[in-house]
């Protein structure tokens, strides 16, 4: 009898604490936002992979599978997607956000390294995983994708920033020469 009575309180325990967990609020709301400035991608065979493996936790078109809506899973979905989307969004990018495009200048590098998509995500979702080539087809469609803001300035944020230093040095060359040539001038009358 003992034994019945442990082995019930083992088993509705457990139970009565899962379905309580489903009172709680976070986690259910499965409304993606509306698209807003989609990246440029460099070709549709980098949208398409990125679609594949990024667009689920890094977009505004989440395809939230049913278990998303079973706390303390979806707590967890929901933390990765809206980190995700803050981080990164490809369907709200945002070039005016520092940290927006710091990501997307290491996007490329940040799947390189296996750090992108999550292995916990690869886990749930097969249909992400990338043969090495494909892999290697995204990190440098998101390169050349993201190029004006990666670091070391070879896309537009670099090439921006360099004009204006160019500018600023003719600028400053031509202030020197009509200098020199007023002080030429002026010693010619003397």
């Amino acid at each position: 009898m003992v034994r019945t009575r442990k082995v019930a309180l083992a088993i509705v325990v457990p139970v009565l604490l899962l379905a309580g967990l489903q009172v709680v609020p976070y986690g259910h709301d499965h409304t993606n936002p509306p698209d807003g400035a989609l990246a440029a991608f460099d070709s549709p065979a980098t949208k398409a992979l990125a679609e594949r493996a990024c667009f689920d936790c890094h977009s505004n078109r989440t395809k939230w599978p049913w278990y998303a809506s079973i706390a303390p899973i979806s707590w967890r979905i929901q933390n990765h997607v809206d980190e995700g989307r803050e981080k990164l969004n490809f369907t709200a990018f945002n070039a005016g956000s520092e940290d927006m495009t710091e990501a997307a200048g290491e996007a490329g590098e940040t799947v390189t390294k296996g750090e992108m998509p999550p292995a916990d995500y690869l886990l749930a979702h097969p249909e992400a995983r990338l043969s090495a080539a494909e892999k290697q087809a995204l990190v440098a469609g998101l390169d050349r994708t993201f190029a004006a803001f990666a670091e070391g300035g070879e896309g537009r944020r670099g090439e921006v920033a360099q004009s204006h230093g160019e500018r600023g040095q003719r600028r400053e060359h031509r202030e020197h020469d009509e200098r020199g040539e007023r002080g030429e001038r002026g010693g010619d009358r003397d």
